[in-house]
């Protein structure tokens, strides 16, 4: 920690930004961050520890100290390659013999990680122990929780560990990414109003597009393929295969024109609109809450995207829902509202709910 204070090129605890905070942060000290910006060509990072802000710029030298210090498992390059690196639109992957998908944590850090380690995506390290198995996380990271920091660079770093690995990691957005990345913050937890004031900047603009996990978030996908599974996270309604919207296309214009995005209110765009309201992908319950919905319009919609199952979160029931021998499964169980939760798995065929205990029953 010695060392640690030598590298530190500014510590400050903004008097005028949080003196509304002081009484309150002497028996409840705030610890969040890092929040790591490229900024002229260089990293900056700003930390909140027993309601105190540091703020200090990250080299190749000086970073495996700050790494151990703020609890990052990534490396320096990681951070920077972000800012260099293209969204991959069209992500189709088959051949994949084990996968576990899990959705709408919401900040539940704790029974994120005991869920994965029960059914074999982490050990007790937190770190990737799934070989070539591919992971699914099917949005919905922010609101809600108090450790929504912790959640995303863990996300982040086993991205990097399981490709080493041969696995792959899939973070898809859903619409309370949207939402942050766009300044809608209604469902933000009370902890992240307090770093607000404590690190005087608006919380989605720790977030922004020069912001690691806030270029990393811009790059990601709202529809995958693996195998002849789609994953989406909230569903795919009629009217994207009435207006043809492939998956490409679908995440191509929600990247471009959407995420993170305040939409035009003269936009004319038939596309964006649709993917942008209640029944695009990031937003639609149209499989669980829409009377009319029926296994024809699903067949719809698989013979479309050219699929057989299609996974999704975002409505919220105690267990895994199946429809229609399984074409449409929901595996938002509540982890997000503090339930145990499941998680979704695929192996070698075969489809499995799996426990906070790692109990499996077959769907």
């Amino acid at each position: 920690m010695k060392k640690i204070a030598l590298i530190l090129l500014i510590s400050i605890y903004n008097l005028n930004s949080s003196a509304v905070y002081q009484h309150e942060e002497h028996y409840n000290p705030i610890k969040d961050g890092p929040y790591i910006f490229y900024v002229n060509d260089s990293l900056k990072a700003k930390m909140v520890e027993n309601s105190v802000l540091t703020e200090y710029h990250i080299t190749a030298e000086n970073y495996p100290e700050i790494k151990t210090a703020v609890n990052l498992s990534c490396g320096y390059k990681d951070l920077l390659d972000v800012f260099s690196q293209k969204a991959n639109y069209s992500q189709n992957y088959n051949d994949v013999d084990s996968l576990i998908a899990i959705s709408d944590v919401h900040g539940q850090f704790r029974k994120y990680t005991d869920i994965l380690q029960a059914n074999g995506v982490i050990d007790k390290d937190l770190n990737w122990k799934f070989g070539k198995g591919h992971l699914v996380f099917l949005g919905d990271a922010f609101d809600r929780g108090d450790r929504v920091t912790e959640l995303l660079w863990h996300l982040f770093s086993l991205e990097k560990q399981a490709e080493k690995a041969g696995g792959m990691v899939h973070v898809l957005l859903g619409n309370h990414e949207n939402m942050v990345l766009s300044g809608d913050l209604r469902y933000m937890n009370e902890k992240y109003k307090r770093v607000e004031g404590l690190i005087n900047t608006r919380y989605s603009d720790l977030y922004s597009e020069n912001s690691v996990l806030g270029k990393w978030l811009r790059n990601q996908p709202v529809i995958i393929s693996i195998n002849d599974i789609l994953f989406v996270h909230a569903g795919i309604s009629i009217d994207m295969v009435r207006l043809k919207l492939t998956a490409k296309q679908a995440n191509k214009l929600l990247s471009g024109k959407i995420i993170g995005k305040e939409l035009a209110p003269d936009n004319k765009n038939k596309k964006v609109e649709l993917l942008a309201g209640e029944n695009g992908p990031i937003w639609y319950r149209g499989f669980f809450e829409d009377s009319t919905f029926s296994e024809n319009r699903t067949d719809s919609i698989l013979d479309f995207y050219g699929s057989k199952h299609i996974i999704v979160g975002h409505t919220t029931f105690k267990n895994i829902q199946v429809l229609y021998n399984t074409k449409i499964i929901g595996i938002d169980a509540g982890i997000g509202y503090d339930q145990p939760g499941k998680v979704f798995i695929y192996k070698k065929g075969n489809f499995y709910s799996g426990s906070i205990t790692g109990e499996r029953t077959k769907l």
